[in-house]
């Protein structure tokens, strides 16, 4: 493994990262986005080194969180995090694909998916020779149906699917959604100012829910003199 080193992801909460197996901006404002209810099992889909299911654990709401991930690696780095941590519920992981929901619980299991999803078309960049790097990394054909496919097996009915994704990919993922009975619930756009487009959407869905989308207002990270917004220093307890 490579060498690792340690991230905050909320006040003294720290993930352990490697160059590999990292987390950014956009991990935590989906933290923030989909924070559950008091009691509420969550599963999220995709873990990475934890950061989101550590960040979860942290605001001290959830029954419990049990994150998966298809690399041995990433779930190894995610581990060391829930070791260190200090709070209650502790996060659990395990490596697990979600091509293959039936193997990480039962049906309905979870109140709450949460999932930051592979954004790198199939044939962009330097792919890793190593098939389980690639899937985590690029996204195929197959995974925004199968991501969707693993929510909708682990939700309870009326339980809902957090994540996010680039604009350019809302339409194949609404699609992905309503073709599971998951419904789109709330949209939130993210920019980097009041005056620039989109670089990130946060979208929540329910499973069973009945149709009608909420168009939140956007999230802007900075304000027009280029310093963070009070919303961005909300979520990152600045």
């Amino acid at each position: 493994m490579d060498e690792i080193t340690w991230l905050a992801v909320k006040g003294g909460t720290q993930a352990a990262v490697s160059a590999v197996h990292r987390f950014g901006t956009d991990a935590i404002l989906l933290a923030d986005f989909s924070a559950p209810a008091r009691g509420e099992t969550v599963c999220e889909l995709g873990t990475g080194c934890g950061a989101i299911a550590l960040r979860l654990c942290a605001e001290g709401a959830p029954a419990a969180v049990h994150g998966v991930d298809i690399s041995s690696d990433a779930i190894a780095l995610a581990a060391r995090g829930a070791d260190a941590f200090i709070g209650t519920p502790t996060p659990t992981f395990a490596v697990a694909d979600w091509a293959d929901p039936a193997s990480i619980a039962p049906a309905g299991s979870f109140r709450r998916v949460v999932c930051n999803p592979p954004y790198f078309p199939p044939a962009s960049g330097g792919l890793s020779e190593d098939a389980a790097a690639r899937r985590a990394r690029h996204e195929q054909p197959d995974t925004l149906r199968d991501v969707c496919r693993a929510a909708a097996w682990l939700l309870q009915f009326g339980g809902r699917f957090c994540l996010c994704h680039r604009p350019e990919r809302l339409a194949a993922l609404l699609a992905a959604l309503t073709a599971q009975g998951l419904e789109p619930k709330r949209l939130r756009p993210v920019q980097q100012t009041a005056y620039t487009p989109p670089w990130l959407f946060l979208l929540e869905a329910r499973k069973g829910g009945k149709a009608g989308l909420v168009w939140e207002a956007p999230l802007v990270l900075k304000d027009a003199d280029g310093t963070p917004s009070a919303e961005y220093r909300r979520i990152y307890g600045e």
